[in-house]
């Protein structure tokens, strides 16, 4: 079937060069946001623009010297060609697998709700790895062709920006967006006027205007509550991203839910399956509930078939992730929307009973379960952990469909350009259309030592970022002259640099490389052989003991130990985070088994030629076969937390002493790691099919989207090999 198109209108409207008219079409499709000749031509346009919003929007809108663009014909013959192929991407689908294999088996689009999207770092609509993954699934549904609609929420505030004190405090700041500033437009209804949707709370009716983010071929609906026909008390609903006020958020859920299923029928699309990414969305099933009683349908009926098109993602195993409401606040809150529905808010409250019993708590997960067709978990590992935990809620196995990232996004330039060089495979159209996985088993023909130069290349990068990251911040501190050229001496790009990113959560144990602070310094400071650290993360603005984390790794990176050696960037974003996974030498993750349930930025890291040295976690679990990395411990854990974080410290600091640092001084004559490159190469090799999100949508199509609609197909076999716990030698 065709790709879901959307009516809408710019979100600001100004003047371009005749000539130039197709830089709006480029600029409005978040396509460029994954491909670097189009971003290339912002900058070009105007470099410190670029540089300064990411945003093609201010470039382009504001004070530009169109006389000398005009003039450059080297830029035109770019734009005309990047032009043509955006033109080409946008109009041909029918060369993909999805359209060649299932094209004719869905009679609607596939509706995907998530409550945050990662699509790039200028449009703050996502905190961490729930949204990069959404991101990263409407970028590969709209490379595959799939006939997908994203829903979420418009927060005009975001997610905090993160500023790190001069004590290590974590400081939160909310940025105001201007929309006319960014690529949205609004979202038109069937008679050519901006579409509204209502969504009933007790006393009144709330208005929801509804955005269009377009990645791709693929249409994101963005809900904002922020309209003038709204109370002023009603118009941050959809301001903050993971708001603490627990009314709020689940304001913010009806909003997603049901203003969701009312923004797609209102564009009068029928999907064939709906998918929940996490169950902040739940609320749509009873919405869909709702409607089928309206025409007529016995409640019990309504459920069934609410089920039987609906599937189902849960992304953590920690309780904290899975949310809950407390039954007396649905009840003041959701109530009479869902009893004027026909839909009685106590059975409702019933379908969300959780699996400790508490009839005082309504939960997400168990209600989202209870009432789709197929779910999944995010790796094999996690699978396990879920079905153990919630064992009887539904009545089918929770599947594990193996979390993946979307490479074109994350592999840098330089190991992109020598993909395509060497092995002439683009990344943009990988989707095992025409056995494309296999050319990952020929990787073996690149030299090592160009390897290792694009590598270098881009740890240079990192490098340049970073000292800039690193200069604003203690400058803000107050940090001497002479402290502030200190830094400029630091992040060497030829000393081994290990990054450790992600969200600052107290089960990650981002300190366990402190454990022993004299032992760490040994290694660092080695006269032939240092080491450097660089962290990055954010702790939530609830999450005090996340905060601690922080501030004791802050603290220890300016201490006379550690100081110059270990690195803390803040403000973690996409762009942190790219910069990261692509230029560090080696990749830390050391969660507690096993409440890690994927840890996609290690699967980013490792496209880029960079090993992981992990805990056998998430996709780690699956994704370790003895030569692309290093693990951290075994399968089995001690439930002395103490203990435990004690062993994994020791098996850590051995790998670094008696492996990973001799193995990456080792030079050939030309200077080459040879040994190294080799761990790198099969790094790579393991997971640039494997654990990509042009794999993932491969079976979530044929596990979950097709069987929800109706379609008989055969279940794909696991696409990953058991895992073989073996060293790398």
């Amino acid at each position: 079937m065709d790709p879901v198109l959307v009516p809408s209108v710019t979100a600001a409207s100004f003047p371009l060069p005749p000539r130039l008219e197709g830089l709006r079409r480029l600029a409005y499709n978040l396509h460029w946001a994954w491909h670097p000749r189009t971003r290339n031509l912002w900058s070009l346009i105007d470099r410190t623009a670029w540089n300064r919003y990411r945003n093609p929007i201010p470039v382009i809108s504001g004070p530009t010297e169109w006389s000398r663009v005009l003039d450059d014909e080297k830029f035109l013959a770019e734009y005309q060609d990047v032009l043509g192929a955006f033109d080409a991407y946008m109009a041909n689908g029918s060369d993909h697998w999805f359209q060649q294999t299932h094209g004719t088996d869905l009679d609607g689009p596939i509706a995907y709700f998530c409550a945050e999207y990662g699509i790039h770092e200028s449009l703050g609509i996502y905190s961490g790895g729930l949204g990069v993954l959404a991101g990263d699934h409407m970028k590969s549904a709209s490379d595959m062709a799939l006939p997908f609609i994203g829903v979420g929420l418009l927060y005009r505030k975001g997610y905090f920006r993160q500023q790190i004190d001069a004590d290590g405090h974590q400081e939160h700041n909310y940025p105001d967006y201007d929309l006319t500033r960014l690529p949205l437009s609004r979202v038109q209804d069937v008679n050519g006027l901006p579409l509204t949707v209502t969504v009933d709370l007790p006393g009144r009716n709330l208005s929801v205007a509804v955005w269009l983010a377009q990645v791709g071929r693929v249409p994101v609906l963005l809900l904002d509550t922020d309209v003038a026909e709204n109370a002023v008390e009603d118009r941050p609903i959809t301001h903050i991203l993971y708001v603490r006020g627990r009314e709020m958020r689940l304001h913010q859920e009806l909003v997603l839910g049901i203003g969701g299923v009312r923004a797609i029928r209102a564009l009068q699309l029928r999907p064939a399956v709906w998918h929940l990414n996490e169950g902040h969305s739940a609320f749509l099933l009873a919405e869909r509930a709702r409607e089928f009683v309206a025409d007529g349908a016995p409640l019990d009926d309504a459920w069934a078939r609410v089920r039987r098109d609906s599937v189902f993602t849960i992304h953590t195993p920690v309780s904290a992730g899975n949310e809950r409401f407390d039954v007396d606040l649905v009840r003041r809150v959701a109530g009479p929307l869902l009893d004027g529905g026909d839909v009685p808010v106590d059975r409702v409250l019933d379908l969300g009973l959780g699996m400790d019993g508490d009839r005082g708590q309504f939960d997400m997960t168990a209600f989202s379960l209870r009432l789709t067709n197929g779910a999944n978990a995010v790796s094999q590992l996690h699978a396990q952990t879920a079905n153990g935990t919630w064992q009887g809620i539904n009545d089918h196995t929770i599947l594990g469909i193996t979390n993946g990232v979307h490479s074109p996004s994350w592999v840098g330039s330089p190991i992109a350009e020598l993909l395509d060089r060497h092995l002439d495979a683009d990344l943009d159209d990988v989707d095992g259309s025409d056995g494309q996985d296999r050319f990952w088993e020929r990787l073996e023909g690149i030299p090592a030592a160009d390897l290792w130069e694009a590598h270098l290349r881009q740890k240079r990068e990192l490098a340049i970022f970073a000292h800039g990251r690193l200069r604003s911040q203690f400058a803000r501190h107050g940090e001497a002259p002479s402290v502030l050229a200190e830094v400029d001496a630091a992040l060497d790009p030829g000393i081994l640099t290990i990054g450790f990113a992600r969200r600052f959560a107290t089960y990650k144990r981002a300190g366990l490389l402190f454990s022993d602070i004299d032992r760490l310094a040994r290694l660092l400071w080695d006269k032939d052989r240092p080491v450097q650290v660089i962290f990055a993360g954010k702790a939530h603005p609830a999450d005090r003991p996340g905060q601690r984390v922080i501030q004791e790794i802050f603290q220890r990176s300016r201490s006379p130990q550690l100081r110059g050696r270990v690195f803390i960037l803040e403000d973690y974003d996409i762009r942190v985070g790219r910069y990261l996974v692509q230029g560090v030498d080696v990749w830390l993750n050391n969660p507690r088994r096993p409440l890690e349930a994927s840890g996609t930025s290690g699967m980013k890291a490792a496209q880029n030629g960079v090993p992981n040295i992990s805990v056998l976690d998430g996709w780690w679990d699956e994704g370790y076969l003895g030569d692309n990395g290093w693990a951290i411990g075994g399968r089995e854990t001690d439930p002395d937390e103490a203990a435990q974080d004690w062993a994994d410290a020791q098996d850590l600091y051995r790998h670094l002493e008696e492996d990973l640092i001799p193995r990456y001084y080792e030079r050939d004559a030309a200077g080459t790691p040879k040994r190294w490159v080799e761990v790198m190469r099969q790094a790579m090799a393991t997971s640039l099919w494997r654990f990509s999100t042009t794999r993932m949508l491969h079976e979530y199509t044929e596990q979950l989207y097709l069987p929800a609609a109706g379609v008989a197909v055969k279940r794909a076999a696991p696409s990953t090999p058991e895992p073989v716990a073996t060293e790398a030698g």
